[in-house]
């Protein structure tokens, strides 16, 4: 199956929307070291009327795009290093625009269950941009839009994580998405501010046990390829066999635990199990949390920066290994008593004092992050929601082998799991996450079906 190009666009704002040139700064959230990431991520929508010509998706969303861009011009410039400290900056320029690539695939999205199952393909890469983090021009965002045979298409983002995470690029989508709608304008407008809103205090100043969980080291990238080779595994949980989990959690502490905290224990655990790592040996649990409403002053809506600081749950191998699962659980949960406006600026101002030190992650880091709450169902542009989010990067809060919680093919409470793990691993990785020792708090086998494997 062949992924054919037909054009590469470059799309600018439909009006100008500055007078002169721009460099904007970005915050200490956005220029976490863990941040200086390409994030790549697929939408997959269906044409849910076969019998009539729908337009052509380039151009509706092409459309779409050049509108956005006046208030979200900062996507069409380009992220450059600063010669003295190589910190990035955003450099805007009047006439630039954002790349979108046009392609076509002679096949049925059906054929191919919508990317459902086609997660470790070939296909999949030609869906999207890749471009090099390490080029000394970067731009923040491309994407492309690839037709299939019937009439849908996958819509393909590549877009760098200093200049927004998750939540702030489907701020951006939305817009579009609006504006395809033919509305004339969007809903909410976009906040820049960066410097002032998460700028560091004068003076900076650290009061909170950053460096618990940091480390320093120049030459260090969390990212650096170990040598091994990771696989994605994925798997559908049912909302019964959570609800099973959740209720034999509670039964043993009287705790009562999220969906994220009892599977993101219980994949931890059969995770460090399978890796065999040396019980004397840390581990790292990572998430990222907002804060857009926990800091002093709330953030306002349309705040489309890193607006997420990350939690770092550090516990030997033996603990997470061997413990009862509702205690690594309760790790989890009292985490989240972290977030709190001075963890925030905390965190700012140890990147501001540190950060030419070479601030990173201590390493055996497992990082984790939800992605059913981002609002991936309510960018529409005439298709309808989206029937598949399909993220593609393996570079996330330090980790090379994130784990990601999808919202359900069928809706309601069921997860989606897609994890990365060490080829070798994954045998014990699955034996683990079927294990029978109820003794030990796990779940029997007949909680999580071999039927349930892809």
């Amino acid at each position: 199956m062949q992924v054919h190009i037909q054009e590469t666009a470059v799309v600018p704002p439909s009006k100008p929307p500055f007078d002169g040139d721009q460099i904007l700064p970005l915050s200490n959230l956005d220029l976490d070291r863990n941040n200086d990431v390409i994030l790549r991520y697929l939408r997959v929508y269906a044409n849910h009327q076969p019998r009539q010509q729908p337009p052509h998706p380039f151009q509706v969303i092409t459309a779409a795009l050049s509108a956005a861009l006046v208030p979200y011009y900062p996507f069409a410039g380009n992220l450059r290093r600063r010669a003295e400290d190589g910190l990035l900056e955003l450099h805007c320029h009047l006439g630039d625009g954002v790349p979108v690539v046009s392609a076509v695939v002679d096949c049925q999205l059906s054929s191919i269950d919508y990317l459902d199952a086609e997660l470790e393909n070939e296909l999949t890469e030609q869906l999207v941009p890749n471009p090099n983090p390490n080029e000394d021009v970067i731009q923040p965002m491309m994407l492309q839009v690839t037709r299939f045979g019937c009439g849908g298409f996958v819509l393909g983002a590549a877009i760098h994580h200093a200049i927004c995470d998750g939540l702030g690029a489907t701020l951006c989508f939305n817009a579009m998405a609006e504006l395809a709608s033919g509305s004339g304008r969007i809903t909410t407008d976009p906040v820049w501010n960066r410097s002032t809103l998460l700028g560091p205090r004068k003076p900076a100043r650290v009061e909170f046990r950053i460096d618990e969980f940091l480390k320093f080291d120049r030459g260090y990238s969390p990212y650096s390829d170990s040598g091994k080779r990771a696989l994605k595994e994925c798997f559908n949980v049912e909302e019964d066999w959570l609800d099973n989990l959740k209720g034999l959690l509670y039964q043993q502490s009287g705790i009562k635990f999220t969906t994220f905290e009892a599977l993101g224990a219980f994949i931890w655990r059969a995770r460090t199990r399978s890796c065999e790592v040396p019980g004397e040996e840390m581990v790292t649990f990572a998430y990222s949390i907002n804060v857009r409403k926990i800091v002093n002053p709330p953030l306002p809506n349309g705040y489309w920066g890193n607006g997420c600081v990350p939690i770092y749950i550090p516990l030997l191998a033996k603990d997470v290994a061997e413990q009862p699962i509702w205690k690594t659980a309760d790790s989890i949960k009292k985490s989240k008593l972290k977030a709190t406006d001075e963890y925030v600026r905390s965190f700012i101002d140890f990147q501001e004092l540190h950060y030419a030190q070479g601030v990173t992650r201590r390493s055996r880091v497992s990082g984790f992050t939800d992605w059913r709450h981002l609002g991936h169902s309510t960018v529409d542009f005439g298709w309808g929601s989206p029937v598949a989010v399909v993220p593609l990067s393996r570079r996330l809060l330090g980790s090379t082998e994130p784990c990601f919680f999808l919202p359900g093919k069928e809706g309601g409470g069921m997860v989606k799991v897609l994890l990365h793990l060490d080829e070798d691993a994954i045998p014990a990785f699955r034996q683990e996450m079927g294990s029978k020792k109820e003794s030990a708090g796990l779940l029997t086998k007949e909680w999580l079906l071999p039927s349930q494997w892809q």
